[in-house]
């Protein structure tokens, strides 16, 4: 090659090299990698699932309650299949009671009052509750409880908000003590118990 046509030659190598190295020193383009993103992730909270007691879910039940010296015990059921106490269907609660004295001189044991109040609960919080049943001896001083007699009762509960999943029912029992097997007079003194009832749902 004639050495004109050489000198012409080696400049335009020259430049191609360089702009080959300087390519490769840039690194690889972006279009020569897979893009990255960050997603969001999402993320869900899901509540407790909190249980609704259920004290009559095996039919019925049994407290042993104090009032001052005197041991009731009392036995809780219900006429109606607990499977059936929906918000609207009229829910009977049925109750009996023995009194026993702790220090039994020949002393008798009365019933002067017993009071049932109702709370009603849904998922939201409390609902409209049914008026408080009452049932007030009607003898003086009371109805005789000592073993061996006893004292039943069934009160009904009416229709509630159809929102309701349970009844909590707070009982009061008023009892009387002979001070001595032949007095007139009588200490007075209380017990008090709850227990809740799942309902269901009505469909």
């Amino acid at each position: 090659m004639p050495a004109r046509s050489l000198s012409r030659v080696l400049p335009a190598l020259g430049l191609g090299l360089l702009l080959t190295a300087g390519l490769s020193g840039c690194g690889q383009a972006p279009w020569a990698t897979g893009l990255t993103s960050s997603t969001p992730t999402a993320t869900f909270s899901v509540a407790p699932i909190i249980p609704v007691i259920n004290d009559l879910a095996t039919g019925s039940t049994t407290r042993n309650l104090k009032a001052g010296d005197v041991t009731l015990a009392v036995n809780y059921w219900s006429t109606l299949n607990i499977g059936e106490w929906t918000p609207a269907a009229n829910k009977p609660i049925s109750f009996s009671l023995i009194g026993t004295l702790g220090t039994d001189d020949g002393q008798a044991v009365y019933l002067s009052r017993v009071g049932v109040v109702a709370s009603v609960k849904g998922p939201s919080g409390p609902l409209t509750a049914p008026p408080a049943s009452v049932d007030q001896a009607s003898i003086a001083p009371g109805y005789l409880i000592k073993t061996p007699y006893s004292y039943s009762q069934t009160f009904i509960l009416p229709a509630v908000d159809p929102a309701a999943t349970s009844i909590t029912l707070a009982f009061t029992y008023e009892v009387l003590v002979q001070s001595t097997p032949t007095s007139a007079a009588f200490a007075k003194s209380t017990a008090s118990d709850e227990i809740t009832v799942a309902l269901t749902p009505a469909e």
